[in-house]
């Protein structure tokens, strides 16, 4: 008999798992449920171990806490709902808002939300840009982790986990989430592709990595690993993407990518990278990689 022709487990059979079904504890309610050791060894117990892997179920190591950088500029439509997002991952996070000089309500906003448990906002009185934002994070960030978060919805954070799996494996020192590298995913528009492939492109050759996408998000490592870095970080807008892989690279960490979800918006919608930012990250793949200077 093949294991597609195999019974299934009657319910007297699942009542009698280790961990019965109906007496599990519901994440929709209490979203740091599906952290808890019970909720993982009920979902080993029906799914085995193998399975859960490959779902990212897994154990978070005794006090770990995520430390998460929002640079936030001119975002009061979507930072509320960015929060509300990151909250349902049920993860044991230290969230940090870097308010960098915005002009509409964010400000006000912000300081709001810093009434939140385990929300602290910083603000910069002028607007320096998204690198110069990250920077003051990383001095600020007490956590074993540190990700990026955008405030705005182009990026999902119950892509978390699948990123931090390597990470607390011990199987990488940075982690990068990759929009292109696979299918599931939303069509970007073809010229923003294209400029993301020939920049990645450019930065490998330069850093010698082989990466799918330098530009994402969503950049994971241990605090230790990004502090050693952040006294040379000087790039103040997105020429920080290449900069501080370049400084990754040099230490030569152990890199992985993970692919995640990616909603792409539009320049009404409040999207801020432009040409320049292109022209910039050609510089920096320069400076730092090819001259590898800094």
């Amino acid at each position: 008999m093949s294991d597609s022709d195999a019974p299934l487990p009657d319910s007297a059979a699942i009542e009698n798992l280790p961990v019965s079904l109906d007496r599990w504890p519901s994440p929709a309610t209490d979203p740091q449920v599906q952290w808890s050791e019970k909720y993982i060894a009920g979902c080993e117990s029906l799914l085995g171990k193998a399975v859960c892997r490959r779902l990212g179920i897994y154990r978070l190591p005794a006090g770990f806490v995520l430390t998460v950088i929002i640079p936030v500029y001119n975002e009061a439509e979507t930072v509320v709902a960015a929060l509300d997002r990151l909250l349902a991952t049920g993860l044991p996070m230290e969230i940090l808002m870097v308010n960098d000089g915005s002009v509409d309500s964010s400000g006000t906003l912000l300081d709001t939300l810093a009434q939140r448990a385990n929300v602290r906002v910083i603000h910069h009185p002028r607007n320096q840009g998204k690198g110069a934002a990250i920077r003051t994070g990383l001095q600020a960030a007490t956590g074993d982790c540190i990700v990026i978060q955008d405030a705005d919805l182009e990026y999902d954070p119950e892509d978390f986990r699948l990123l931090l799996q390597p990470l607390l494996d011990d199987e990488a020192d940075v982690v990068y989430g990759t929009r292109y590298a696979h299918s599931d995913r939303q069509v970007s528009p073809l010229w923003h592709q294209q400029v993301n492939a020939m920049i990645t492109g450019l930065a490998n050759c330069a850093i010698g990595l082989k990466l799918s996408d330098i530009e994402t998000c969503y950049k994971v490592a241990r605090r230790t690993t990004w502090q050693a870095i952040a006294p040379r970080l000087k790039e103040n807008r997105f020429g920080f993407e290449i900069e501080a892989t370049a400084y990754f690279a040099r230490q030569r960490l152990r890199f992985a990518e993970r692919h995640i979800r990616y909603h792409h918006r539009w320049y009404d919608e409040g999207k801020k990278i432009g040409w320049k930012d292109g022209v910039r990250a050609l510089w920096c793949i320069l400076i730092y990689g090819f001259l590898r200077r800094g």
